[in-house]
């Protein structure tokens, strides 16, 4: 199939969303509260539908059910990666994410989730949690009960462009006035370590200590990025990660460029600008996949992209 398949995004509504992805990119969200875009997710919690080509109407879950083909027959009951905008207009919850085995274990089969973020925007002096400060389950333990958040949470300074990798038992949350895109296994499996003790519908929401403690690494390592940059004639294309369930890369176009794509299927978000891809237009805030044997395409125009694949 010589097509992109373009995706309508699923919207969650969220205690901490804002109505940035509105203003940013002209989404119909469903309230002043919508805190993540969904723009390619086969999740249960989240099927996006297709809105082009022969397959208009059908989810991302019925095509990798139903036409493998698209997807290289890579094999496996779920489409794997999951890729969301977050707007988080309040600070997100303290929170942590397991691992493969802990979710098969304790989570009904389901998958880990690692992800990681692409700081698309944040106002000035945003921070975001990344990491803790015990050396062992002990101290870890102590601090959670003596609630000694402001010595346990690493908070960190960020600026537009900047990425993490978060992987599974990181200590993490996102913090009022950022806008990120975040690529992740397809998962929705998150531990509330701590939530600055707020109230939805009168009631504090659910936290999630002992889970978070199994699975809280200690002492905290940060992961280095690769982030390798590659200049080209009209592009630059910057590696930020690879890791056993995917890889992400930047594209920043200046003119026209043809892209490599050797994959089961390769995942584009547009972040910026206008143009084309294979002849067909784009802009920012669309998202759409190239399906298995696709091959190289070229985009014309002035386009910042971020493409992932397994």
């Amino acid at each position: 199939m010589k097509e992109p398949i373009f995706f309508q995004p699923v919207f969650k509504e969220m205690l901490w969303g804002g109505s940035r992805l509105r203003s940013e990119y002209g989404y119909p969200i469903p309230s002043d509260h919508t805190g993540e875009a969904w723009v390619i997710s086969a999740h249960p919690h989240g099927d996006c539908q297709a809105v082009s080509g022969p397959f208009r109407g059908k989810t991302l879950s019925w095509l990798w059910s139903n036409h493998p083909e698209l997807f290289g027959n890579t094999g496996g009951s779920e489409f794997p990666l999951l890729v969301k905008i977050i707007d988080a207009r309040d600070n997100l919850s303290i929170q942590v994410h397991p691992d493969d085995a802990y979710a098969k274990s304790h989570e009904n089969g389901s998958l880990g989730k690692t992800e990681c973020w692409y700081v698309l925007d944040c106002d000035p002096g945003a921070t975001i949690v990344v990491g803790h400060n015990a050396e062992s389950k002990e101290a870890l333990r102590r601090m959670i009960d003596e609630k000694q958040w402001s010595d346990l949470i690493r908070t960190r300074p960020i600026k537009k462009g900047d990425f993490f990798q978060i992987e599974p038992g990181t200590v993490h949350a996102i913090q009022k006035g950022t806008l990120i895109l975040e690529t992740q296994q397809s998962s929705d499996i998150t531990y509330r370590l701590y939530d600055y003790d707020r109230l939805q519908n009168g009631r504090p929401r659910e936290l999630h200590i002992e889970k978070s403690i199994d699975v809280i690494r200690c002492p905290h390592r940060d992961f280095a990025c690769t982030e390798k940059p590659l200049q080209g004639d009209g592009f630059s294309r910057v590696n930020l990660v690879t890791c056993p369930f995917y890889q992400v890369d930047k594209w920043d176009i200046e003119t026209s460029v043809s892209i490599p794509h050797t994959y089961p299927f390769l995942i584009v978000s547009v972040l910026e600008g206008t143009g084309t891809v294979s002849k067909v237009p784009v802009k920012k805030g669309d998202h759409f996949i190239l399906p298995y044997g696709y091959g190289s395409f070229l985009t014309e125009g002035s386009l910042s992209l971020i493409t992932s694949h397994i």
